[in-house]
């Protein structure tokens, strides 16, 4: 949204494919991208691909100089349009195949799709400088950096705060997929064992997770609230207000929901993946995410009994988000390299 929004802004005509079994939006233009809306299957193993191969079908017939894919598992696909001469460009995300909810043909699929990308599109973006060390070192393949953006503003307590009883500050917020690999259960089982009134409110659901989801809601504790999906001005209303962010994916390049806490001034805790550690730099805390929630427990404990502390992590993840995580700077990359792919071409 916010690249595409932007690279409008400059001057560009951006068209964006949309899922029909996911986008509740009914109209064809948004921030003046237009929405291409076509079906897929809704598959666990199939919902992603069969999205793209349509997407990539029509566009063979559409004016586009460039297509821009997200996901290493797509990139077969990105040899359609460049057969149409389209130029073509794969952000590749983190390293897919490490996630538990895949069984073990889709993570060799995902190995082999890794493989594919340093080949055939004319170029592959990773969100972190792990991401595109592995690539380097794996496959010999130079990739571009480019990070996600946070320019958000914050949110006044209002409605989202009193939807779920929450006062600003008297809450811990984590904000994903309820999936296997992002460790919820970590913040769970650290939650019920920590002495505080606060409470630990989860912001996120998940396609296909229904038994992911349904053990994490078995914890009896009252002071953890499930909200499911929430986006818009109630997400960044529940970011602006939170005592403190934990993010405890164990797998995933740069999380943008990390990055976005970061820039409205929330003390961060990670899981000590090298990814999260990269992202929040010296503006953050971490736990050993090999010892889980009771390591989390610890630094939480820690945490709660200094909020002058916590203040000041907050104003340095501030701090960081501005200097690293500008969503101008973003699209000035991708610009810049889109222009640097079409000069060749011509």
């Amino acid at each position: 949204e916010q690249l595409g929004a932007r690279l409008v802004e400059r001057g560009h005509t951006v068209s964006v494919y949309c899922r029909t079994n996911h986008i509740r939006y009914a109209g064809q233009v948004y921030r003046g991208m237009r929405l291409v809306k076509l079906p897929t299957i809704s598959n666990k193993y199939l919902d992603t691909m069969a999205h793209t191969f349509l997407s990539s079908l029509h566009a063979l017939a559409q004016p586009y100089d460039l297509a821009l894919y997200f996901i290493v598992g797509n990139s077969p696909l990105t040899l359609l349009p460049r057969l149409r001469g389209i130029t073509t460009v794969l952000n590749v995300d983190g390293l897919d195949w490490r996630r538990a909810k895949w069984p073990e043909p889709a993570k060799k699929y995902i190995r082999w799709a890794e493989r594919v990308a340093t080949r055939v599109p004319h170029a592959v973006v990773t969100d972190s400088r792990v991401v595109e060390r592995y690539y380097r070192e794996r496959y010999g393949c130079a990739t571009t950096y480019i990070p996600y953006g946070s320019e958000l503003e914050p949110v006044a307590p209002g409605a989202a705060l009193a939807r779920w009883g929450l006062s600003p500050r008297e809450y811990i917020l984590f904000v994903g997929r309820l999936v296997p690999e992002n460790c919820v259960h970590h913040l769970i089982g650290a939650f019920e064992g920590l002495n505080t009134t606060k409470r630990c409110v989860i912001v996120g659901d998940a396609p296909y997770a229904d038994q992911t989801i349904a053990q994490l809601k078995e914890t009896a504790d009252p002071r953890v609230i499930f909200t499911g999906y929430l986006f818009g001005e109630g997400y960044r209303e529940l970011l602006s207000h939170a005592y403190a962010f934990v993010e405890t994916a164990g797998e995933g390049g740069t999380h943008p929901a990390l990055v976005e806490a970061m820039a409205l001034g929330n003390c961060v805790i990670v899981h000590d993946t090298p990814e999260n550690l990269e992202t929040i730099g010296r503006a953050g805390l971490s736990y050993d995410g090999q010892r889980g929630a009771p390591a989390l427990r610890e630094a939480l404990t820690s945490l709660l009994a200094a909020p002058a502390r916590a203040a000041d992590y907050g104003a340095l993840a501030r701090a960081r988000a501005r200097e690293c995580f500008s969503w101008e700077q973003v699209t000035t990359a991708y610009e810049t390299l889109f222009t640097e792919l079409r000069g060749r071409s011509q």
